[in-house]
């Protein structure tokens, strides 16, 4: 593989929120990073601060926005976000705990898990499939990758695209990538061409078995 025609992506959870601490689902909607978020995405910044790179992109709710400015240190870069790396959408759901959301839907959630391809699987008209998230978030790292070949690329986003993403480019399967199984402030390092993804490293990853 000639690595210099390809991007390499830091693709990192935001640091922990209010939300997170409460079991309450955030989906698109906002919720400030907590002090210990806050310290995460310092930790990440400083395990990262060697790094060069040549561009910074986010999520656009404002806990991966603020991530992103954290691990970024005084680097004279603009963090350009967009809605494609956002978290799923859970609509009507969203600020609700995620018990409430679990034992409405329990009935489907199990009707899921007995399909073969669960990926268009739509558990309530207004949340997003698995393949309508990953997707939208693999067209905003193949657009990253296209416009920085040879550069290396600061992503930050959320745990359920970068969980779905991990499922779909073959690291591990859905079941092991459960909610709560990519921590905050982990990451995984991909080299891109803009059309496939070779995982280099993760660190914050823990597989259901």
């Amino acid at each position: 593989m000639d690595q210099e025609n390809y991007c390499n992506l830091y693709i990192v959870r935001h640091g922990e929120t209010e939300w997170n601490v409460k079991n309450i689902i955030q989906g698109q909607s906002n919720s400030d990073l907590t002090e210990k978020g806050i310290q995460q995405a310092k930790d990440a910044g400083d395990e990262l601060k060697d790094i060069k790179f040549d561009a910074v992109f986010s999520s656009d709710s404002t806990r991966a926005h603020r991530t992103a400015l954290i691990i970024k240190l005084d680097r004279e870069l603009i963090v350009e976000t967009s809605h494609l790396l956002r978290e799923r959408s859970f609509g009507s759901f969203e600020g609700k705990p995620g018990n409430h959301f679990h034992e409405t839907f329990k009935e489907k959630l199990k009707e899921k898990e007995l399909l073969e391809d669960k990926w268009d699987f739509r558990v309530a008209d207004d949340v997003e499939t698995d393949e309508e998230l990953v997707s939208r978030f693999i067209i905003k790292l193949r657009e990253i990758a296209v416009a920085y070949p040879g550069k290396t690329v600061l992503v930050v986003s959320h745990g359920g695209p970068i969980r779905m993403f991990l499922a779909k480019i073959g690291y591990a399967t859905r079941q092991e990538l459960i909610g709560g199984s990519f921590k905050n402030a982990g990451y995984v390092n991909v080299l891109s061409d803009g059309v496939d993804f070779f995982i280099k490293s993760i660190k914050g990853v823990e597989l259901k078995k």
